[in-house]
Order: structure tokens, then C-alpha cells, then sequence
């Protein structure tokens, strides 16, 4: 093989030498802290070794909680070993028979997942000094029951009951999770018995804690509940005020979605039992799932409606509208007694992921068709998602029970729920402009009834509304004078340079007429060359014919026709309100004959109408 050429560096390209010292430092650095790690592991693991190698069986006091006032919250799992019970009937006597027969669990931390059976727990306690006083929490507020056996230098000393089973003014701490105050005088030798057994997940996380301790860790889990639970009914408020004044059924269904997911958290985390004080059976066992059915049913039909699924996803509507039936048949057969607790949990774990899992595929094809809404769906139903699967592996046994696996679920509900603030206030945006836009079809649909489309003029309907809004206003010294107006010769130019300049004419005619009057006057076209004119607020006849003089003056000037000049005159028939009548039709009638009289007697004529329509006179 022929020898590789050595390249050349070029000096300019080497790192500088303050920086290769750098290197080299940092690097020695971390192969010492290595090498001391390593050492320190394997003396850590000869010494562990010897150790198990020389003492075959551990002294009882190694292997127990040591519970000390300088830590005031202790974690019990560690020191937990179990003895499954199938039959559920072993007492504390029988139990400690069979102590060699307890195990550690092999379970992630504080979670035996599903369990039919009844479960022994035990937990050997040491107390180095203080006074004693601890108290046992169990902080899975849906657990149906745990007697608590306490063993002290081998006498049985306590027995207590604990669980949601058992009313809350029996529990020994009324409080939102299982407590149970203990006196663990130091010196002795404790040893915990619990015996548990329920119909939902055996979640179990047990901590021994000063009283004190207890108190303030329970009083900020209890705000933490409070502030999110307050920030739901403030959602559910303002959900159902839309509801009820847009008649939005998008807004109703995110209200009953809201409910179930407030009551299941209410029911989950023990504020519903604490407040209540009811006993967890019969359907109020059942609380928990049937509000995640009944949010999964209302689920459903919001996400198809926010999303328009009909239309832009059939397939995926069809299956959100069958996961609804489905959710609320379970719910309504639950009710009624058709089914227990188990299988209704079942049915909601089952269920639960299916809402964001039709949700988002939906979401995303509509994303990118450019629906701002399904942005915030889409964030929403992913957090959701999230929180959901995680809630599912936790109740199946397969997550360690923490503080956040316990809370993630609640906490990405949260952030769904706001994101659908978000998607309601798009909504109520697409209303507001949907409304506008129908408010500006229809006026300009009444502007097409009222109006001539060729002049722009009011046409008949339009005069109508005029009078009938002019006429009541008029009085003897504040007249209304309707003016009949026709034009002389117009037909010889309309026939003789076509009806397109006959109605240029007639447009401007009409901008005319509009610059002899006041802003308030009114001029409508009734068809062909004839006008009205409506002037409200005259002093007297004599004002009325001023008026009329100077629209036959404005006449005297051609009009201009693409070039070509052409004269129009204008005959006009005079009636005033209140002096000639009120009625709309009479006083038109009026101005009509006088205006025809006025064609009889040579045209460019003003006359006023008598008070029988039948007879007119010269003004």
C-alpha cells in the first residue's frame, strides 16, 4: 500500500495557543473528575460486595424508613415491600406469618397499576428522635379503601380505616387525601401494615410527614387546585354567556366539555368529596369516568363543528359523530346500572386518546388550507394528547406515580381548554363579520328595492318611504312640497341619438335637479322622464313656487351629449302638505293633474293643484 502523503498545516489555519491550552487544560480536567468517579464507584462496589458477602441477612433496622425532624417529608415506597392477597380475606395475624413471603414491588414507583386483589403493604419504620408525631398521606384521593395497621415492638397499636369509600366526617384527618396521624415513639420498633384494596388504579403514593409539613404541602396543593379549578369555572361562565346570547351551539358544546373535564378533576383530586362529603359509591363512584365520557361525547361534536369536518374531512366526521354515540351509549348505560365501575373506566381510558387522535389529522389539513382556528386546535389537541396518554400509562400501572405524572393531565387540559378560548374567540370574530357582511347585503338589497339603478334616484318605494317619514312632520307654517316634474322633449332626442344618450340625459338631468336643492330635499325618478321632488320645512305657497321657478331657471341652460348640445324644458304640478291634504297618494295625484295641466297649456309651466285633484289653476 503506498504511504499516505502527510498534508501540510498552513500556520494560519492552527488555533491559536491560547485556546489549544484551553483545550488541553479542560481535557485533563475531565479525565481526572472521570478517573476519581470510577475510583469512587469501584471502591463504592468492592465495599458493597464484602459487605453482602460477610452479612447474608440485613438487621431489620438497615432496612427500615428512618424517620428523623430534620427531614420532615420522607417518601415510604422505598422501604415498601407487598403480599398479594387473591381471596381478600387475610388478617394482620396471618399476614405476619407469612412476612418472609412479602417482596419488593416490581412495579415503577408507587404504582401497582390494575388489581382486582386485595394488597399487603408493609413498611418497617425507625424513628431516630423527636416527638413522634407523624402523619401517613396517601395522595390518591380515588382510592377506594386502606386499613392502616400500626405494629410497635410486635403489639398491634392502631387501626384505622381510610379510603373514598368511607364517608368524610369518618376519616380520621378530614382532609382532600388519605391521612392518618401516628405517634412513632423513637426507640421502638414500627412496623406498618396496609391493607388495600380498590376499584380504580392502585395508585399509591405514601409519604410519612411532620403535621406541620403536611399541613403546608396540603394547603399548596390545595391552592394549586383551587386557582385551576377556579380558572375552569371562569370558562365555563363565559361559555355559557355566549352561549345563551349568540345561540352558538360551538359554544354550548365547549361548555359541556368543560363541565366533565371540571368534575373529573374535582372527583379526581378529592375536592368534590372534601366539599361534599358524600360516600364514593353507587354512580358517585362512578364519577370520575362518566364525566370523561360525557366530555369525550361533547368532545366530539366540538371538534367536528370547529373544524367544519363535514365538509373538509368526511371520514374523520363520521368517526368523531361515532366515538360521540359511542361515549354517550356508555355514559347512558352506566347510568342506568349497565355497567360497573371497571368497565366504564375501561371504556373512558379506551376513548380518551381517540378525540385528538381524529382531532389532529383534521387540524393539520386545515392548517395548512390556512384556518388560523385550527392552529390553536392543533396546539391544543397535541398538549391535550400528550397529557392524555400519559394519564392512560399512569392508570395502567406503567408510570412511577409523581407529582407531575399525577398533575400533567390536569395541567395539559388546562392548556387545552385555553387554546379553545382562542378557537371561540376566532369564532366570535367570524359572527361579528358574518353578520356585517349579512347587515350590508341586506341594506343593499333594500337600496336595489328602493332605488333607481339608473339615476341612483329613490324610485317609487322609495318616494313612499320619503312621504311617509316627511308627511307627519309637516305643519301650516313648515310645509312639505311635493313637486311632479316632467320633461319637455325628451322622447325627439332619445329617439334621435338613442337610448343611450336618452339616458345619459336623464343622469344628468338628475345631478342637476340635486344642485338646485338642500342636502334634506328629496328627488326620486318614478320611471321614464318623470320626477318628484319632496321640499320639507317651507314657510308658505309663495317659498313653495320660489322653489319651482328657480328648478325651471336651472333648465334654461343645454346639456352637453358627447359633444352634441340638447335642450330639455320641464313641466311641474305643484300640491303642498298639510294645506292640500296628508295622504301620500292624494297629494301626488294633485301634483300629477296639475302637472298635466301645465302640458296642456304650452309646458315649461309651474301650476299648483287645487284641492280637488280634478281642477288646477296657474300659480
Amino acid at each position: 500500500m503506498p504511504a499516505v502523503p502527510a498534508v501540510p498545516i498552513h500556520p494560519s489555519s492552527r488555533p491559536p495557543s491560547w485556546f489549544r491550552r484551553l483545550g488541553q487544560m479542560f481535557g485533563r480536567t475531565l479525565c481526572r473528575t472521570l478517573c476519581d468517579n470510577l475510583r469512587q464507584t469501584l471502591t463504592l462496589g468492592l465495599v458493597a460486595l464484602l459487605g453482602m458477602a460477610w452479612m447474608p441477612t440485613a438487621a431489620w433496622g438497615e432496612s427500615a424508613l428512618l424517620l428523623s425532624d430534620q427531614e420532615p417529608t420522607r417518601d415510604a415506597w422505598s422501604a415498601v415491600t407487598l403480599l398479594v392477597d387473591p381471596g381478600h380475606g387475610m388478617t394482620l395475624a396471618q399476614v405476619r406469618e407469612h412476612q418472609a413471603d412479602f417482596l419488593p414491588p416490581s412495579t415503577p414507583t408507587a404504582n401497582l397499576g390494575q388489581r382486582r386483589e386485595s394488597v399487603w403493604l408493609h413498611v418497617p419504620l425507625q424513628v431516630a428522635s423527636g416527638d413522634g408525631q407523624w402523619v401517613l398521606d396517601i395522595d390518591y384521593p380515588v382510592l377506594n379503601r386502606a386499613d392502616v395497621y400500626l405494629v410497635s415492638d410486635g403489639r398491634q397499636v392502631l387501626q384505622a380505616r381510610l379510603g373514598a369509600d368511607q364517608p368524610f366526617a369518618q376519616r380520621p384527618m378530614q382532609s382532600r387525601t388519605h391521612a392518618l396521624p401516628l405517634l412513632l415513639a423513637p426507640g421502638q420498633r414500627h412496623e406498618l401494615y396496609l391493607r388495600v384494596s380498590t376499584q380504580s388504579a392502585m395508585v399509591l403514593p405514601i409519604t410519612l410527614s411532620k403535621p406541620a409539613a403536611y399541613q403546608v404541602r396540603e394547603a399548596g396543593r390545595q391552592l394549586t387546585q383551587g386557582g385551576l379549578i377556579g380558572l375552569s369555572l371562569a370558562l365555563l361562565t363565559y361559555s355559557l354567556a355566549h352561549w345563551l346570547s349568540l345561540r352558538q351551539a360551538l359554544f354550548g358544546l365547549y361548555a359541556g366539555m368543560l363541565l366533565g373535564t371540571t368534575v373529573f378533576f374535582l372527583d379526581f383530586f378529592g375536592i368534590a368529596q372534601q366539599i361534599l362529603g358524600y360516600e364514593r359509591s353507587g354512580l358517585a363512584a362512578k364519577l370520575s369516568p362518566l364525566s370523561v365520557l360525557f366530555a369525550l361525547a361533547m368532545g366530539s361534536q366540538f371538534v367536528a363543528r370547529a373544524l367544519v369536518t363535514v365538509r373538509h374531512s368526511p371520514n374523520i366526521h363520521r368517526a368523531l359523530m361515532a366515538l360521540s354515540m359511542v361515549s354517550t351509549g356508555v355514559f347512558l348505560v352506566s347510568i342506568v346500572g349497565g355497567l360497573g365501575y371497571r368497565p366504564t373506566q375501561t371504556a373512558a381510558i379506551a376513548l380518551g386518546p381517540l378525540v385528538p387522535l381524529l382531532a389532529i389529522p383534521a387540524a393539520i389539513a386545515r392548517t395548512r388550507a390556512g384556518d388560523r382556528a385550527a392552529v390553536y386546535m392543533l396546539l391544543g389537541w397535541g398538549v391535550y394528547l400528550a397529557g392524555a396518554l400519559n394519564f392512560v400509562a399512569l392508570l395502567s400501572g406503567h408510570l412511577p406515580a409523581t407529582f407531575f405524572t399525577l398533575h400533567v393531565f390536569q395541567w395539559a387540559t388546562l392548556v387545552e381548554m385555553l387554546a379553545w378560548v382562542s378557537v371561540l374567540g376566532l369564532h366570535i370574530e367570524a359572527v361579528r363579520r358574518a353578520a356585517e357582511r349579512t347587515e350590508l347585503e341586506k341594506l343593499a338589497l333594500v337600496s336595489l328595492a328602493h332605488t333607481d339603478p339608473l339615476t341612483s334616484l329613490p324610485n317609487r318605494r322609495g318616494l313612499k318611504d320619503a312621504m311617509d317619514l316627511g308627511l307627519p312632520r309637516c305643519r301650516a307654517n313648515s310645509a312639505l312640497a311635493v313637486f311632479m316634474l316632467d320633461l319637455d322633449g325628451f322622447k325627439p332626442i332619445n329617439d334621435r341619438l338613442g337610448h343611450d344618450a336618452g339616458d345619459e340625459l336623464l343622469v344628468q338631468v338628475s345631478q342637476r335637479l340635486r344642485q338646485q336643492l338642500r342636502r334634506d330635499d328629496v328627488v326620486a325618478r318614478l320611471g321614464g322622464d318623470e320626477f318628484v321632488i319632496l321640499a320639507a320645512g317651507l314657510a308658505n305657497d309663495a317659498e313653495a313656487m320660489d322653489l319651482g321657478h328657480k328648478l325651471l331657471d336651472a333648465f334654461n341652460q343645454p346639456f352637453d351629449l358627447e359633444g352634441q348640445e340638447c335642450c330639455v324644458g320641464l313641466t311641474i304640478g305643484l300640491a303642498l302638505a298639510p294645506q292640500d291634504g296628508r295622504d301620500p297618494r292624494d297629494l301626488l295625484k294633485r301634483a300629477d293633474a296639475a302637472m298635466y295641466a301645465g302640458k296642456q297649456s304650452g309646458r315649461h309651466t309651474l301650476r299648483r293643484g287645487h284641492a280637488s285633484a280634478a281642477l288646477v289653476t296657474t300659480a
